[in-house]
């Protein structure tokens, strides 16, 4: 027995849309509480008064793709992109079931 069965036998999609709402929610509260905690653990993009007399090269400004800083932003990049699809699909579903 395929899923499709079990799902048709159960009365379709929309008997069990209460539950897949309260897992889609959790998943998209955990999610938003993530980028807080990504973006609040990123460092800022400027250091203070050094910004003021130019940039200078450093080590650090030629490896940058493997600093904490660099790892933080993609962090950041991909839980937004991870939040905003649920959002979208979210609304999506929650649309259809209105109709």
């Amino acid at each position: 027995m395929n899923m499709y069965n079990i799902l048709m036998a159960s009365g379709g999609f929309w008997n069990v849309w209460p539950i897949i709402k309260i897992v889609a929610l959790i998943v998209m509260a955990l999610c938003a509480l993530f980028i807080i905690l990504v973006v609040l653990f990123q460092p800022g993009n400027s250091s203070g008064v050094s910004a003021l007399g130019g940039t200078t090269e450093t080590f650090l400004g030629k490896n940058k793709s493997k600093t904490f800083e660099h790892k933080m932003k993609k962090l950041t990049v991909f839980s937004g992109i991870i939040f905003g699809l649920l959002c979208v699909a979210f609304a999506i579903v929650a649309y259809f079931a209105a109709l």
